[in-house]
């Protein structure tokens, strides 16, 4: 029998010595029996925490899938992944690439949906037409387009526990796992049939296998390509962190390749070829981003939509040199396109047109428990400081901090959900407090992830308004934050059961920000901006959002009315007399 294997304090994993498992004498167990019998039970006990950790988030993100109703985004994208299914086109949605809808559409295939081939019109028409207007069940549609989603979501997980792991040890990788698994942003946006967790995790994934090519490079960087290509074949935001993961491969190839003694010659040799390696892996993700749109399309039909327009300057030479489908450079530059319109904003009360450099950073402060924002900054100085962890900074910390720069650019003020990364990478960071050989330490960070714990199961299940103690809970996201910070139109279903219930026959106005179709879920409401206000009498429902970005009209309607209900913390009910 081969000696068993025990996890020393640095992570590391050391041969037991062979000690006899029984006496001369009587054939009595041996103490190692009893040693054996404890790594057994350890590891048990730790499988068991893993377990547990991924439970508790199937709960939360399944209950929240089957109780949301539509967010504004998931139409369109369930609408074109129906498309990819029935109609092979690539039509719809160009803006964003084929993979992270592909991902949907595996949950589709067990609907049975009826679109109708006949239409023609925009893609949040189409998305309206596929749920409300073809005769299927929204909520069936939504559940099943959501799970996959939800299940990518759990094995991203698994990649933030092997990543922290293989840096810190198992303590770090539950510890990495926790903070994963309590994260309300990640269970929120995990949730839903959307784009930007299937992004940051594939992001994640490739950044980890790059770290495993320090040991194992011809294996890892070929994955770490196809992980990069998966990335930009989700989102078009992603293409900014190639060049990033590039240096990063080269980087583990060297490391891989390093002898001691090895002259100026020999080391430009290895260079060479660790830059041959990361060009192979951009190779791979381009190879990745066409396989996409090819199996929406083998044969790649593309007419160019009208909405697309002409970028000039450095952006649209990028979008015309890009070695990717015709389909996918159009998309690039609609996205471009965005980036020149002007978006409203909502910041700590405060309307604004265009964007602030610091609307994420402070976006991220509301909507992160207080245990975690801790947790983060530790890990991120033990990652700066630890010799042993300092080699991992350029893998864990320089990849969030370059995007969270890119993105904090961006034209659009619109939720945390653009930094959905950082909650995964500062996750793994946060391992790092693991290493610290102080006592205390310990009990400090259990008692921060137990307070994570904690801050995330009381806000069950609304987590899309999530917000910390310290900004007051999630009740009071909407006077910090607005869109999918605190109110994406996921409360439509609430506010039916609510107003059934508790005001029956009653008289009631409208002002809804969402793409659900109230008149679906039995709500018998009008448009009050479109009436006299002196008619305007009864029950006015106004959804948070469209009050952080009150005009004159609506805010008149406000001012006079007097709130006596709140559904889900993204809708609010006033009386008005």
């Amino acid at each position: 029998m081969s000696a068993p294997r025990i996890t020393g304090p640095d992570g590391d994993e050391h041969t037991a010595p062979d000690l006899p498992t029984s006496t001369a004498t009587g054939g009595r167990p041996g103490r190692f029996d009893g040693l054996k019998r404890f790594l057994r039970h350890r590891r048990s006990l730790y499988v068991l925490a893993v377990v547990a950790l991924l439970a508790q988030m199937t709960v939360a993100m399944v209950t929240t899938a089957v109780e949301q109703t539509p967010t504004i985004d998931e139409p369109v994208y369930v609408a074109t992944a129906e498309v990819y299914l029935k109609q092979h086109s690539l039509r719809y949605n160009p803006e964003h690439p084929p993979l992270g809808k592909l991902i949907i559409a595996s949950g589709l295939v067990f609907t049975d949906a009826r679109l109708d081939p006949h239409f023609v019109g925009s893609q949040m028409a189409l998305g309206r037409s596929l749920l409300y207007e073809s005769g299927n069940d929204p909520e069936r549609i939504m559940l099943y387009a959501r799970l996959p989603v939800i299940v990518l979501t759990l094995l991203l997980g698994l990649v933030v526990l092997a990543f922290a792991r293989d840096l810190t040890g198992p303590a770090g990788g539950l510890t990495a796992l926790a903070l994963y698994a309590f994260s309300p942003d990640i269970i929120a946006n995990g949730s839903l049939a959307t784009l930007d967790v299937p992004a940051a995790g594939f992001l994640l994934t490739s950044v980890w296998l790059l770290w495993r090519a320090r040991r194992q490079p011809y294996l890892c960087l070929p994955l770490a390509g196809v992980a990069m290509g998966a990335a930009v074949a989700t989102r078009m935001s992603m293409l900014a962190m190639v060049p990033a993961l590039m240096l990063l491969g080269v980087l583990s190839y060297w490391y891989a390749r390093r002898t001691p003694g090895l002259g100026a010659r020999e080391r430009m040799r290895s260079l060479a070829y660790g830059a041959a390696a990361a060009v192979g892996m951009a190779v791979v993700a381009v190879a990745v981003v066409w396989a996409t749109y090819l199996v929406v399309d083998p044969r790649l039909r593309w007419t160019q939509p009208e909405t697309v327009p002409d970028i000039p300057g450095m952006r649209g030479r990028i979008a015309a040199w890009l070695p990717f489908p015709e389909a996918y450079r159009d998309g690039m530059r609609i996205q471009f396109g965005f980036e020149y319109e002007v978006w409203q904003g909502f910041l700590f009360g405060r309307l604004y047109e265009g964007s602030l450099w610091y609307y994420l950073p402070a976006a991220l402060l509301v909507k992160t428990p207080l245990g975690m924002l801790a947790l983060w900054l530790a890990g991120a100085v033990a990652m700066l400081t630890l010799r042993r962890l300092r080699p991992a900074a350029p893998y864990v910390l320089a990849p969030a901090a370059l995007l969270l720069a890119v993105s904090m650019h961006g034209a659009r003020d619109l939720g945390v959900r653009y930094a959905i990364f950082v909650p995964m990478f500062a996750a793994v960071a946060a391992a790092g407090v693991t290493l610290v050989r102080r006592r205390w330490v310990y009990g400090v960070t259990a008692a921060l992830v137990c307070f994570v714990a904690v801050s995330s199961l009381r806000t069950y299940p609304y987590y899309l308004p999530y917000s910390n103690e310290a900004f007051g809970g999630p009740s009071k996201t909407r006077l910090r934050l607005h869109d999918s910070n605190v109110d994406w139109g996921q409360d439509l279903g609430r506010l039916a059961d609510r107003l059934r219930r508790d005001h029956p026959g009653e008289r009631v106005w409208l002002v809804f920000k969402g793409a659900g179709v109230p008149a679906y879920y039995g709500i018998d409401a009008a448009n009050p901006l479109k009436a006299p206000l002196g008619e305007v009498h009864g029950l006015l429902v106004v959804s948070d959002s469209a009050a952080a970005k009150a005009d004159g009209r609506l805010t008149a309607l406000l001012d006079t009315s007097t709130p006596i209900d709140n559904v889900g913390h993204s809708i609010t009910v006033y009386r008005r007399r």
